[in-house]
């Protein structure tokens, strides 16, 4: 059969979904065309008989039949592999389901092997599969290729002189009979594969082979590898391409002249940082959106000098140094650490767990490694804090009464037992979770809930809008909201963000295990304990020594210049322990700028000498305000930025890309600067000319000191996955 007329076969066929039976016995049938051509095939072996050894053709019309059978062979071949594709194309999941439930269940349960006498009854439930299907009518395309077999044959029957079978176009063929016991014995036991399911792949139970489909014969292969629905892991959730970022651009530098005061509130988020280190583990660059160059640069603490006493929550410290990626440039860090809490003197915690268990969660990087989290969290907790569980797919519900963490196992079987399922109810979990808060307040202990999600909130209240007003007003009401973060793939950061801010929160991205202990061990204090909350930052620059002024990163919490002084202006919160960081690069003036002086600038000579003479030692001027966690009034706290915060000798240095400008400053400001360094390079690097990913190594490796840890170890071993990321880009 040629080209010409396999495709004239192709097309006489109407299209139309082939019944069950009709498919089961047309795979049946490809098949055993081609174990009958095997056969056949073997019969005769050259070289095998006194009379049978390899010689030549001598008559000419002889040499013409090897290569007249060849056509047939290879005609019969392509129809059979025709009809295989043709079947395929119109197979269904259930199709493929029933021929492998035999197999799906052969695998022991005891270890990953097949027996023989597995084998055997998988072999015998797909014969009889095969039996009980062999009823009714074939498809046409079925007709032409047994027609087609048929006239083969008889063309074969007429040059060999044997009579030729055909097969009945309406006879139900089966071929897959039970092979020989001897046959059995050979083969050798196969290993269950275990291989990770996608949600495009097959349905449980499905027979995997090299070569064959689930149910095939089986003659001279291997034995087929089942997957056991015992041993097979659940099929995954699979998502690319949907992580969601608030879209926002680079802050730009500022003139003095026009614009001196700039204020933001504090961030101590981490999410940023952990998401951008799986990526580049995974071999690529985070989206410019996901750095937000604060986040990284707090996630590692630093040791700044604590207040003198508990009064005031931290203190201001303040250091300038010079920029090490631009001449004449200045960098003035702005650091406050909050003091910390003793265990005995942590007040009690009443938290919520509100755990999404939606379709989205079903990873191993999200809902195993949430239950996980939360158990490493359930270490830290004391015997008389309480604990809730929530949870929301297609709908929400309570797992677990708040309970006595003294009744750990009850708590731990209640997150073994959770299973991921549904859509992501997330607005109706909120409302629950903080029913159950509200069911067990305590007003001397710290009411929490705390939301585990990969961010997918897809039916209920999804607009972000809405989901802010809600956890604003439950705010009030002094229950607040922590946020975790889980997977990649439609990870929703926007809306996590939101939450978090909003609900005096911290935000962060568990990413492993690792992770999960930092968050939730190692600053558990930080995380659950505020000692400060609406904390904001206002820095007013001198215009008689500073011309312009940068800040880096904190773009997403910037606030208006009144906002500062309005306590009703929500802010970020500061736990126990927790160091917050901020970096503005001025240039001084006289200084190589960026922006040129208004033509129209009305301030006088007179009024610049006069300022200069008054401040003339000063940078800027700092403000800080916060209130106590149980407090509405905001309390103030004011630090001069001058000259007297210069590090020792920097004046002496000539500060350009290739030196290291910040030699004489502290370990923590070498390794902040480092961090801002890398931050600025991943969105675009349009402040800090050419300095690149080595000169980040270099003064991260500076400022890496003692590092417990190994975190900042961590974090230059990043940079290098970065540089060899951009490479390759």
């Amino acid at each position: 059969m040629d080209d010409a007329h396999l495709k004239k076969i192709l097309q006489q066929h109407d299209g139309k979904p082939v019944d069950e039976n009709a498919r089961k016995r047309a795979v049946n049938l490809a098949v055993s065309e081609f174990e009958a051509y095997q056969q056949e095939k073997q019969k005769n072996f050259q070289g095998k008989g006194f009379f049978a050894r390899l010689t030549g053709i001598t008559n000419k019309d002889e040499r013409k039949t090897p290569m007249k059978n060849r056509k047939y062979i290879y005609g019969g071949m392509a129809t059979a592999m025709a009809v295989v594709l043709a079947v395929g194309l119109t197979q269904t999941p259930e199709l493929i389901r029933t021929m492998s439930a035999a197999g799906g269940s052969a695998a022991s349960e005891t270890n990953n092997f097949v027996t023989d006498g597995q084998r055997n009854s998988r072999l015998r439930m797909n014969k009889e599969l095969v039996d009980n299907s062999a009823d009714g009518e074939v498809t046409q395309v079925m007709r032409q290729a047994i027609e087609e077999r048929n006239m083969q044959r008889e063309e074969e029957a007429r040059r060999t002189g044997q009579s030729a079978m055909p097969t009945p176009v309406n006879t139900p063929v089966n071929r897959l009979e039970m092979p020989p016991a001897d046959a059995e014995a050979d083969y050798a036991p196969s290993r269950v594969a275990k291989a990770e399911l996608k949600p495009q792949g097959l349905a449980e139970g499905r027979a995997v082979t090299g070569n064959n489909f689930a149910g095939a014969p089986i003659a001279s292969s291997p034995a087929p590898i089942f997957m056991d629905r015992d041993v097979m892991p659940e099929p995954e959730y699979k998502d690319v391409g949907r992580d969601d970022f608030e879209d926002f651009k680079e802050n730009t530098i500022k003139l003095v002249s026009a614009e001196p005061v700039s204020t933001f509130s504090v961030d101590v988020d981490t999410s940023s940082y952990s998401f951008m280190r799986r990526q580049l583990e995974n071999g690529v660059l985070p989206q410019k959106d996901a750095i937000r160059i604060e986040e990284l640069i707090n996630y590692f603490d630093y040791n700044y000098q604590l207040p003198e006493t508990r009064e005031q929550p931290f203190k201001g410290n303040v250091m300038v140094t010079p920029s090490p990626w631009a001449k004449g440039r200045k960098l003035v860090h702005i650091g406050v650490k909050g003091f910390d809490i003793e265990a005995a003197e942590k007040p009690r915690s009443n938290l919520v767990f509100l755990l999404d268990v939606s379709g989205s969660m079903n990873a191993q990087d999200k809902l195993p490694l949430l239950k996980n989290s939360m158990k490493l969290l359930l270490d830290t907790l004391g015997e008389d804090d309480t604990v809730a569980i929530a949870v929301y797919a297609g709908a929400s519900g309570t797992v677990l009464e708040p309970t006595k963490v003294s009744e750990k196992r009850k708590i731990i079987a209640a997150l073994d037992n959770l299973s991921a399922g549904g859509g992501t109810a997330g607005a109706a979990g909120l409302k629950l979770a903080y029913q159950l808060a509200e069911s067990n307040f305590d007003k001397d202990a710290v009411n929490r809930v705390i939301l585990a999600t990969d961010g997918d909130f897809n039916v209920g209240i999804t607009d972000r809008d809405e989901l802010q007003d809600f956890v604003e007003r439950k705010r009030d009401s002094g229950i607040f909201l922590s946020v975790l973060g889980f997977g990649q793939g439609n990870y929703n950061d926007h809306t996590m963000q939101t939450l978090a801010q909003n609900g005096n929160g911290v935000a962060a991205y568990i990413d492993s295990l690792s992770e999960a202990r930092k968050v939730l061990v190692e600053e558990a204090s930080s995380t659950l304990f505020p000692i400060a909350k609406d904390v904001k930052i206002q820095v007013e620059f001198n215009p008689a020594t500073v011309a312009e002024y940068r800040l880096i990163g904190y773009e997403t919490r910037k606030l208006n210049r009144e906002d500062f002084n309005n306590d009703a202006v929500d802010a970020g919160d500061i736990g126990a322990g927790h160091t917050v960081t901020a970096i503005y690069e001025i240039t001084p003036v006289g200084g190589n700028r960026a922006v040129d002086d208004s033509r129209y600038n009305t301030s006088t000579s007179v009024e610049k000498t006069t300022m200069n003479n008054d401040f003339g030692q000063e940078y800027a001027f700092l403000k800080m305000r916060y209130k106590l966690p149980n407090e509405d009034t905001s309390k103030l706290i004011t630090t001069p930025i001058s000259t007297e915060n210069e590090v020792i000798g920097m004046n002496d240095v000539e500060c350009g890309p290739t030196e290291r400008c910040a030699a004489w400053a502290s370990d923590d400001v070498q390794f902040s600067t480092a961090v801002a360094a890398f931050g600025q390079l991943l969105k675009g690097g349009k402040y800090i000319g050419d300095f690149d990913y080595d000169d980040v190594i270099s003064l991260a490796q500076e400022g890496k000191g003692q590092d417990e840890f190994g975190y900042r170890a961590e974090f230059i071993q990043l940079v290098r996955l970065a540089k060899t990321a951009d490479a390759m880009e």
